[in-house]
């Protein structure tokens, strides 16, 4: 059998010129179905993906990597999915949190998680509270979140600064909205992964896409690995990106 060469994740990373890649996770139950396989079996070899897409973002110099994990319309699913994911998630913050924290990663959450099951919710809090201080990359998971419904709380927020007189409302500008989103402290996005064939953005990042490039990928999203992010992250460096301009 002939020996995979692993690509030299080191040398590209400085060529790619991206900071931040958001990746739509899918394709889970399709891996499982292809291998007459539980769903379940299914998530967990994307809990495997989701290490090998982590560390590689690291090697390659990404300064964040933000993963839609469960999306706020993921409660639709049956109850026992739902639990089982939220069992993995368990399962992945108490097992490759030492290994964030010692290398630098900053562990962020986007989305409305306070939502979730408290004693989940204290340990996703524990696990940020942790890797705060670190000074690497950011790892930003996306649980429970829907972009229309963060844009939203946005507004939300942004009508209570009006009511008490923080600000006019025809003074809200751009950079108003962006500082109230989840992702007011993240990097611009440059590059939007979404695995599976599919090619819609299932309201993930609606608002941060606005001038990110879309890469899509029939790849399901278990079999993803550090070859599959530099190739995307290759694309991405071939891109001509304008911003609207010429």
């Amino acid at each position: 059998m002939a020996t995979q060469v692993r690509p030299d994740l080191s040398q590209a990373a400085p060529a790619h010129g991206a900071r931040h890649v958001a990746i739509i996770m899918d394709g889970n139950g399709r891996w499982a179905k292809k291998r007459l396989l539980p769903r379940i079996a299914g998530h967990r070899a994307g809990v495997e993906a989701v290490r090998r897409a982590s560390r590689a973002a690291r090697e390659m110099g990404l300064e964040c990597l933000t993963l839609y994990a469960f999306s706020s319309e993921n409660w639709k699913r049956p109850a026992s999915e739902v639990a089982d994911l939220m069992g993995l998630l368990r399962h992945f913050i108490k097992a490759d949190l030492d290994e964030f924290h010692a290398n630098g990663v900053r562990l962020r959450i986007i989305g409305n998680y306070k939502a979730l099951e408290p004693s989940l919710v204290a340990l996703i809090d524990e696990a940020v509270a942790r890797t705060a201080g670190n000074s690497g990359p950011i790892i930003a998971i996306a649980l429970n979140y829907g972009a229309q419904d963060e844009m939203v709380r946005a507004v939300q927020a942004m009508a209570q600064r009006v009511a008490a007189g923080e600000i006019a409302a025809d003074a809200i500008g751009v950079g108003d909205i962006d500082a109230a989103l989840d992702t007011a402290d993240l990097p611009p996005l440059d590059l939007l992964i979404r695995t599976s064939g599919e090619q819609r953005l299932s309201n993930f990042m609606l608002w941060q896409a606005a001038y990110a490039e879309l890469y899509f990928t029939d790849m399901l999203w278990p079999d993803f690995d550090a070859q599959a992010l530099a190739q995307a992250l290759d694309a991405f460096r071939l891109r001509d990106r304008r911003f609207g301009g010429l």
